[in-house]
């Protein structure tokens, strides 16, 4: 019947043509072209068959754990291997590379332990090695007195957990953000700021390299437990200790040594559309404020890097880890898990499923996606030219008993194994010192 009723308005077709990705080129990081690729001279031949450490997922949190262990022992052998022939291919750079300043979340949270430093290590990489960043502050803005109340929330959370923050009122907002729009207040927050995902995860790579660390691509490893071992079973890869931080694949690696049982993953499509930032140029990003159940920030305003501007993005429950095309990248099995995690989350009493998807499917929709974005910019209603930028997916953990998604990292060790299994944002500008985290207290006590 659902299913018959969304043929009927078309959400259908329109989601086929929404999950298309405009043409970026094989093998080439979505927002740019700074990826490490085989053959490039980043790839090293696998002269050695025995390390200490074996991490499995090149993305940026991976790169982080791996310098951290460098960084507190030169001597340790270390192997990253990713799946793909580049890196940055999914979440690490596909995400909007926002540097988030930390106050969205619990204070007794990892998010809100590394979100605040995660956004000033980032700040300080791009500024020492010349990459490109957006130091333009946030504005999150309300629409009724029940937002005015949340910004109160979001205040005390900020405040405790370290974050510069004001909230002003409605008349001032003019001087941060002209073209935005409050009911009576907003909330600023100066240290939020944009970089390049791509150009950030290249500059963590080539100091992984720099210290030591060895990189294979194109390399899809499998993991088993034998006796009292987690070894890698389909390379001639010996490892005094396996790190999963496969993304949106790790806990299916998980699952594969007994971990992760009581999780299911669910991801969600994330569209975005872009304009030149000339047609709306803004100086701050804007938000509005956040489901105060469901964790997700609703439509924004995003300035890039490249003089652009973006609305979005959707969060919209799709079938496959890395369903980037409508009729790619997914199968039975990740159909199945999606169904059985969104039966959870319907029993459960922690989200409203029948909510989250009557408001985020239509936003397909590229009209309804300008709709929410002009309660927060009215101009936006005005401007034409709307592009597709490349979809992003979030690969969100369910707790299958209590149908709730899991809103902080979790991470879980296993013999010699440790295993990342959520690290959803914000997991990009959290990576520094949450790599840091991961090394210290899961990795190297195990290896001394």
């Amino acid at each position: 019947m659902a299913f018959q009723s969304l043929r009927k308005a078309g959400i259908l077709k329109t989601l086929s043509l929404a999950l298309i990705e405009p043409a970026c080129g094989v093998g080439i990081v979505p927002d740019t072209d700074k990826a490490y690729r085989s053959g490039s001279g980043y790839l090293q031949p696998m002269s050695k068959s025995t390390y200490d450490v074996a991490i499995v997922g090149g993305g940026i949190v991976g790169v982080s754990i791996g310098i951290a262990l460098l960084n507190s022992k030169k001597h340790l052998r270390v192997l990253l291997v990713e799946k793909e022939n580049s890196q940055g291919l999914h979440a690490s750079g596909r995400n909007s590379g926002v540097l988030h300043a930390g106050f969205y979340y619990s204070p007794d949270s990892l998010k809100a332990k590394f979100c605040r430093d995660g956004n000033e290590h980032i700040r300080n990489l791009c500024k020492n090695n010349n990459l490109p960043i957006l130091e333009c502050g946030k504005v999150v803005v309300t629409q009724d007195i029940l937002e005015e109340k949340q910004l109160d929330v979001l205040l005390g959370r900020g405040t405790a957990n370290g974050v510069a923050l004001e909230i002003l009122e409605a008349s001032d907002l003019r001087k941060y953000e002209p073209l935005a729009q409050t009911y009576k207040r907003f909330l600023w927050s100066p240290n939020t700021a944009v970089a390049d995902p791509g150009q950030v995860i290249k500059t963590l790579t080539d100091e992984f390299v720099r210290k030591g660390g060895e990189i294979q691509l194109g390399r899809k490893l499998k993991i088993v437990r034998d006796q009292d071992k987690v070894k890698i079973s389909n390379a001639p890869i010996n490892a005094k200790h396996v790190i999963n931080t496969a993304g949106a694949n790790a806990d299916l690696l998980a699952k594969e040594v007994g971990l992760a049982m009581n999780y299911a993953m669910i991801p969600f499509a994330g569209i975005y559309r872009v304009v030149t930032s000339d047609k709306i140029p803004l100086q701050r990003l804007v938000y509005p404020v956040p489901h105060p159940i469901n964790p997700f920030l609703g439509v924004h305003f995003t300035k890039t890097v490249d003089g652009k501007t973006k609305i979005g993005p959707t969060a919209i429950p799709i079938f496959g880890r890395e369903q980037y095309r409508w009729n790619q990248g997914w199968n039975l099995k990740d159909m199945k898990e999606m169904i059985v995690g969104s039966y959870s989350i319907a029993k459960g009493k922690s989200h409203s499923l029948t909510s989250m998807i009557g408001s985020e499917w239509p936003k397909f929709l590229e009209s309804r996606l300008i709709r929410d974005a002009a309660k927060l910019v009215p101009t936006a209603r005005e401007v034409n030219g709307w592009t597709k930028r490349p979809p992003g997916i979030r690969a969100q953990l369910v707790e299958l008993s209590t149908g709730k998604l899991e809103q902080d990292f979790v991470v879980e060790s296993f013999l010699n194994s440790t295993h990342v299994l959520n690290a959803v944002s914000p997991g990009w500008t959290s990576a520094i010192p949450f790599g840091r985290y991961v090394a210290e207290s899961f990795v190297l006590p195990r290896l001394d």
